[in-house]
């Protein structure tokens, strides 16, 4: 009983882990990265990265990096339209914390 109780432990605490190996440094540091799409049009997104306290360019780029991981992997698309700014520009950054986060919407072409 004891050695399944702590095999279940063993892996929760793995199951929320990114392999070093596989994180992506900006600046020389990590920043968490999480994405969120709306429910009704996937395409919608807003990425977000923590602990932008440590860099605030390493976090940008962070932000920017999971935002064109969630394209590529969603939709096989590095082209973003960003929310808030005009066709072409570069993405608007917000700040709540110690998280920056970029809003925009994967584009696919037909």
């Amino acid at each position: 009983m004891k050695h399944a109780v702590m095999m279940t432990l063993a892996v929760l605490m793995l199951a929320g882990c990114t392999e070093r190996s596989e994180r992506a440094i900006f600046d020389g540091n990590y920043y968490p990265p999480k994405t969120r799409a709306e429910k009704e049009d996937r395409r919608n997104f807003t990425a977000s990265v923590r602990r932008a306290s440590r860099g605030i360019e390493g976090a940008q780029k962070a932000a920017l990096h999971e935002a064109t991981r969630y394209c590529l992997e969603s939709f096989g698309t590095s082209e973003i339209k960003w929310s808030g700014v005009a066709k072409g520009e570069g993405p608007v950054y917000g700040r709540s914390g110690d998280t920056v986060s970029v809003t925009g919407r994967c584009i696919i072409w037909k």
